[in-house]
């Protein structure tokens, strides 16, 4: 194995082609693109070593956060049901994969292009380089404490950890973590997807933030009336449901409760929005 591989070197540039500086390091040559700036032979180089996608040794003089030893963020760019998530990471001609070995068992809950993970890297046998999500106590040693007086205050949360007891999220603009209770949200969110998050409470003895995903409950009403009209606008303008109807009824077509049913359909024919009679419901055009 290569323990080179995934780490940050300095090495001698001993050639060049037109496209390329050779850096070489223990013997091995590592390609530099010419586009990262302007070199010398005899230069000593810093910079990040890998294989790209043609399995080239390449060095880059960028930036990189994820490596063998060092966390950092990436964006999911593709899904492989039979093999993982491929992340942008910032490495060039290269996108780093997470096997499906460390993501959840379902992979509804696989993160999805645009989610962001938490990585470090690891190298094969087979000088195959893998990304490793973090687990929480790297999260823990990297956030700060949260205050007791951020309530309802509205925040990006990327979530970074799933368990049947909730969702646990990073606070990115904040650098806190957070949690999410099955109770406060309506699906259960992937790993990796980035939610807007409304703090409800403080968690004294760990100093971290619950959160929700609903919305208050004046905000409530005002999305059961404009899912209700989505609703009825999609099936032409009626539907058979009306304040009579059975909670079970409107539960299975709305998942809300007969008495929020009822008040976003009084809010709609206040608006002149609907019309009622004793067989459905009906759009006013």
């Amino acid at each position: 194995m290569n323990h080179l591989l995934a780490t940050v070197i300095t090495g001698l540039v001993k050639e060049e082609n037109s496209q390329f500086y050779l850096v070489q390091k223990e013997g091995l040559s590592f390609a530099l693109a010419k586009e990262e700036g302007s070199h010398s032979l005899g230069d000593m180089v810093k910079g990040f070593v890998y294989t790209d996608m043609k399995h080239r040794l390449r060095l880059t003089t960028k930036p990189i956060d994820s490596r063998r030893d060092h966390y950092g963020w990436g964006e999911v760019t593709t899904v492989r049901r039979d093999l993982g998530v491929f992340v942008d990471t910032g490495i060039p001609d290269k996108e780093i994969v997470v096997s499906l070995d460390v993501l959840p068992e379902l992979k509804d809950l696989w993160p999805k292009k645009g989610d962001r993970l938490y990585l470090k890297l690891v190298v094969d046998k087979k000088d195959r380089i893998w990304g490793l999500p973090a687990e929480p106590e790297i999260f823990q040693r990297l956030a700060n404490p949260a205050y007791d007086n951020m309530q309802n205050q509205s925040l990006p949360a990327i979530v970074y950890r799933l368990k049947l007891s909730g969702t646990f999220v990073y606070l990115p603009e904040n650098n806190m973590l957070g949690f999410i209770h099955p109770s406060e949200r309506y699906t259960e969110p992937r790993l990796g997807q980035v939610l807007t998050a409304r703090v409800i409470g403080f968690r004294e003895r760990d100093r971290t933030l619950n959160l929700s995903l609903k919305p208050r409950s004046f905000e409530m009403l005002e999305n059961d009336a404009q899912m209700i009209l989505t609703y009825l606008k999609s099936n032409g303008g009626y539907m058979t449901l009306n304040d009579k109807s059975s909670p079970e009824d409107i539960k299975a077509i709305f998942g809300i409760s007969k008495g929020q049913f009822k008040k976003a359909l009084g809010g709609l024919m206040k608006a002149n929005k609907i019309k009622q009679d004793v067989t459905g419901t009906e759009l006013i055009s």
